[in-house]
């Protein structure tokens, strides 16, 4: 019996940011988080990745407790490395230092291989009318389907 695929998403990513490049990453997980993932209780909305000491992490990625994880149960706000190649770190790396952009989680997915992949973007914060321009814009594409719908 399949089960349907997790695919959780940070939907305000594209509307607070502009995502200029995306990347895969895997991540350094305990096996209640892997748990608690599968099961869909993780919130990344408030999550965002530093450097520190060499290593992107991510902080704020809240994943909840597994029920039925013994006293090994896992910190939900733990920060986690993620796992890129040494190309990709010191891509990002320079262009956060560079150009003062963020690095933001956008959706955190299976693979195929069953692996916990977080896609992560190389992002620039909108400023408050460009956001007025993407609702608007949004809202006149709404518009013109359901004209035609």
């Amino acid at each position: 019996m399949a089960t349907a695929p997790i695919h959780i998403v940070n939907r305000s990513a594209s509307f607070e940011y502009e995502l200029l490049q995306q990347f895969e990453a895997g991540m350094v997980l305990t096996g209640s988080e892997i748990k608690s993932i599968r099961v869909g209780k993780v919130n990344i909305s408030d999550a965002y990745c530093v450097f520190q000491s060499g290593k992107l992490v991510v902080r704020n990625l809240h994943i909840s407790t597994y029920k039925e994880a013994s006293y090994l149960n896992h910190e939900p706000l733990r920060d986690r490395i993620l796992l890129l190649n040494k190309q990709e770190l010191r891509k990002l790396e320079h262009r956060v230092k560079e150009k003062g952009l963020s690095i933001i989680p956008v959706k955190l997915a299976f693979n195929d291989r069953g692996f916990a992949k977080l896609h992560i973007a190389l992002a620039r914060g909108k400023k408050t009318h460009d956001k007025r321009d993407a609702t608007k814009e949004k809202d006149v594409k709404r518009e013109m389907a359901r004209g035609e719908g």
